[in-house]
């Protein structure tokens, strides 16, 4: 049975290879520390029979953003200073397991954590930074909305993250 757990010293950050370099040296290096200092959260996801492989991985972040960023049917929604929103910093699925279906299942867990967020303390959405057109696109296929002149920086609004957890 999948699970997806705060990452812990006890998952196996050394084997885990999505293919790309900078995201495993993140997992391998940087995401623990980041979440014992506040500064995001790294979620991981894992079998029962195998709790300490980790099969993908997500990182979530608080960020601000203005609403002169935002495409502008969304712009017109908020007031022009700086918005709180949430920020999927990172995800990725181990070689081994890419195909299979599990970057739906982190996309859906970052959705509704993105939605606890904003019920505890406020959020106009969940933002991503596609690292390229195939993440974009993929992201795409979710309902995220490309920024104004931003391609590869995409925006998924709170009403739509809303509606995407009442059909699960």
């Amino acid at each position: 049975m999948l699970k997806i757990a705060a990452l812990s010293r006890e998952h196996d950050r050394a084997a885990f290879d999505c293919g790309v370099a900078e995201l495993n040296a993140y997992l391998k290096a940087t995401a623990r520390q980041h979440g014992e200092k506040g500064l995001s959260r790294t979620f991981v996801l894992t079998e029962s029979e195998k709790p300490t492989v980790i099969f993908g991985f997500f990182t979530l972040a608080l960020c601000e953003i203005t609403a002169e960023d935002l495409p502008p049917s969304y712009a017109a929604m908020y007031p022009r200073h700086k918005l709180p929103a949430v920020r999927l910093a990172r995800l990725a699925i181990s070689l081994r397991h890419q195909g299979k279906g599990y970057g739906t299942v982190l996309v859906a867990e970052a959705v509704h954590r993105t939605v606890l967020i904003a019920d505890q303390a406020g959020s106009i959405g969940l933002f991503v930074d596609a690292k390229n057109d195939r993440a974009s696109d993929f992201y795409k296929h979710y309902g995220f909305v490309p920024l104004p002149g931003q391609s590869k920086t995409l925006f998924l609004p709170l009403k739509t993250l809303r509606t995407a957890l009442k059909a699960r």
